[in-house]
């Protein structure tokens, strides 16, 4: 089938970064039919679709005036929606909201909290609150820093589903795992679990993750991939840090200020990937110029996945300048604050 007016392909459920998540229903028989050339024949040199993936993860831009700074120590660690900060007025022994008649305001920690556990153990509290009463949904316990920078000093960890609620910068790694053979390259992708919180059953890299308080980009890497895929650390040490790529995206009372570290993993053709952790429900090696399909023509990836992608073809050639929008594209990777 060819579709004369072909725009992008969905699964049976919209799903979209921020919403409430819902199971898409598409198989990996849809996945590789929508990525054969043959599907849309006039679309091999067309960018559109690649635009079209990152505004998705780079909306509301001009909300950002609803966002309050979050200043600790005088530096801004985040932004927090005006209506979501309402709900931190009844925690007054732990968050000071301010008016300033010249900046409009912002919130801060209340000026006892002195240390990184004093911090952690108080907002901690406040969000087992604001989560009970529904209004901070898929709690993780698991923790991520809070810093005005990458690498700079941290001033306390943060519940990870708690951070665009409250608009710090958040990092994770994501790694391209790729096999070469007959001259060609093949990326190995994932399909995330139906049970997952956050994009269930959408296809994803074949190692991704948060990066958590107290570990390194690349240490939390390995982790991922004995956990994720199964791959030993013998091999997944090979990696090759790539760069980064970032986006800022508000939904709605959430702000994500995301950086992604990229990494490269040359695997063996006789590599097969086997979840550890439950949270992958199977994998397929695929082209990458269908995988470039697939972003074009689909919304089946989990939304950040395809700048990382896109990313990847970039470097391995498969984006060239003679594309128009080349440079247009290739500078919107890092449409957020790559800092």
């Amino acid at each position: 089938m060819k579709p004369t007016n072909l725009r992008s392909v969905s699964a049976s459920t919209e799903v979209s970064a921020g919403a409430a998540f819902s199971t898409p229903t598409f198989s990996w028989d849809d996945v590789v039919r929508v990525s054969q050339p043959e599907f849309n024949p006039n679309d091999s040199s067309n960018l559109r679709g690649f635009f079209d993936k990152i505004k998705a993860c780079n909306r509301g831009a001009e909300l950002q005036s609803e966002f309050l700074p979050f200043v600790v120590e005088d530096q801004i660690v985040g932004y927090i929606h005006k209506g979501f900060a309402e709900n931190l007025r009844s925690f007054e022994d732990f968050f000071i909201l301010s008016k300033d008649n010249c900046d409009g305001g912002k919130v801060m920690l209340h000026q006892s909290l002195k240390s990184a556990d004093d911090r952690t153990r108080a907002v901690g509290e406040v969000i087992k609150c604001l989560a009970e009463n529904e209004l901070i949904p898929g709690i993780r316990n698991e923790l991520f820093p809070v810093t005005s920078s990458y690498g700079a000093p941290v001033f306390f960890s943060l519940e990870r589903a708690a951070a665009p609620y409250f608009g710090i910068k958040a990092y994770g790694v994501h790694m391209n795992g790729y096999v070469e053979k007959d001259k060609q390259k093949f990326l190995w992708l994932g399909k995330r679990s139906l049970v997952k919180s956050t994009f269930p059953g959408m296809l994803d890299h074949l190692v991704a993750g948060g990066l958590p308080h107290g570990i390194a980009c690349g240490e939390n890497l390995i982790k991922e991939c004995e956990e994720e895929a199964g791959i030993p650390r013998a091999l997944s040490s090979r990696a090759i840090s790539v760069g980064a790529v970032s986006y800022s995206d508000i939904d709605g009372h959430r702000f994500k200020r995301d950086v992604l570290f990229t990494y490269d993993l040359k695997l063996p053709e006789s590599f097969v990937p086997n979840n550890q952790d439950g949270e992958v429900e199977s994998f397929k090696l695929i082209p990458v110029k269908h995988v470039a399909n697939i972003i074009k023509r689909t919304d089946f990836f989990k939304t950040n996945c395809n700048i990382v992608i896109i990313d990847f073809l970039f470097r391995h050639g498969y984006i060239t300048p003679e594309c128009f929008g080349y440079l247009d594209l290739l500078q919107s990777l890092k449409s957020g604050d790559c800092s």
